[in-house]
């Protein structure tokens, strides 16, 4: 398999001849120094497949798909729901849980909410440059903000897992859990009425990963990592 991977996101076949779009012709011909007939991968949630360079045409590199290297995964969904918090850690957030296998980002606004405009495109850049790098096939979604009640309203029978400093529970079992979500406050944590309404839900489990306070990214992360743990 090549070290090269990159996303794809039209459909992909065996004998499939197409062609690289600016950025990535860029990437393999300037940052990778690929040539005229060098193997890469290219994947999506289809699977992965090596490609080979045909040609290289005004700067775009120009392919056909010689075999298949992995067939797409059946994985259990987990999504994060949460507030925006800082560019900087924002990013990192997205990063890292990217790699550690979110399959859906859901954005929040709740009254401490700091952050309320997100720059998606750069967001769906990270998004797909950790999922390039982290070996996985399913690029995670990234929802548009909602508000909080419509959050409560639209995922009020879904199994969350509610990152709580209040809580006094540790353990978490996950026994037959094929969709999780992972909510986590803004900084400041949410208001006491928001908490509440996170605490009425139909399937909530309200869980507390550390003695201390944690940063919204921390708490994210740790919790993404327990979550990902119990469901090897």
């Amino acid at each position: 398999m090549s070290n090269i991977r990159l996303f794809f996101k039209e459909s992909l076949s065996l004998n499939l001849n197409s062609t690289l779009d600016k950025s990535q012709s860029y990437y393999l011909l300037k940052v990778m120094r690929i040539n005229i007939g060098k193997t890469f991968s290219l994947f999506n949630q289809s699977g992965e497949w090596e490609a080979k360079v045909d040609n290289i045409n005004k700067g775009n590199v120009e392919f056909t798909i010689i075999k298949k290297i992995r067939s797409a995964e059946s994985k259990k969904e987990i999504c994060l729901a949460f507030a925006p918090i800082k560019l900087n850690y924002l990013n990192l957030m997205i990063q890292k849980a990217t790699e550690l296998g979110i399959t859906k980002f859901i954005p929040i606004l709740t009254d401490r909410t700091i952050v309320r405009k997100l720059n998606y495109k750069r967001i769906n850049k990270i998004i797909i440059e950790a999922s390039e790098q982290s070996n996985r096939l399913n690029v995670p979604e990234f929802h548009e903000i909602i508000k909080f009640d419509e959050f409560i309203k639209e995922y009020k029978k879904a199994k969350i897992i509610f990152g709580d400093i209040n809580s006094d529970n540790s353990n978490l079992s996950l026994k037959n859990s094929n969709s999780i979500c992972i909510l986590v406050g803004p900084e400041g944590d949410f208001t006491v009425e928001e908490r509440n309404k996170i605490l009425k839900l139909e399937n909530i489990t309200s869980l507390k990963v550390n003695e201390n306070i944690l940063r919204s990214e921390t708490a994210a992360l740790s919790m993404i990592s327990i979550i990902s743990f119990k469901l090897l």
